[in-house]
């Protein structure tokens, strides 16, 4: 991650914590000036105000990291050509590929794997939804 984007320890162990759906983290990332974090969050969720927000604030990233975890290849390639190649990986683990873990566990970037689990386990909780045939509209 560029300098300018590198978080403390505790506040990625937030971010996943939010991921995770945690109200109380979540609003604590709100208020303290990670509020990108908190609408990462939301974004993962398919809330289109919040990707919109991500965009218009400066955080193309992070979108990209959302975009990529839902297996968006460009969103990866895009990561990858900004020199954001933790957070490439990231969105690859995020959607299940071994390779991010891989790369994570070996950058000794552990706060990122635990965000990456949360991310993987978020995507597939939503697909499970999507695909459950008792909750769809006829």
């Amino acid at each position: 991650m560029k300098e300018k984007y590198v978080y403390p320890q505790k506040v990625l162990l937030a971010w996943g914590e939010c991921i995770k759906g945690n109200k109380e983290i979540s609003e604590w990332l709100r208020n303290n000036g990670y509020k990108e974090l908190f609408v990462f969050a939301l974004a993962l969720r398919n809330e289109e105000r919040a990707k919109e927000w991500l965009l218009k604030n400066g955080f193309p990233h992070l979108l990209a990291v959302v975009e990529g975890s839902e297996g968006q290849a460009k969103a990866i390639d895009w990561l990858r050509k900004n020199n954001f190649e933790a957070l490439a990986m990231l969105a690859l683990a995020g959607n299940g590929e071994e390779i991010g873990f891989h790369w994570l566990k070996n950058k000794k970037q552990l706060e990122l794997l635990f965000v990456a689990q949360k991310i993987r386990l978020l995507n597939e909780e939503i697909e499970e939804k999507n695909n459950d045939h008792h909750s769809m509209d006829f």
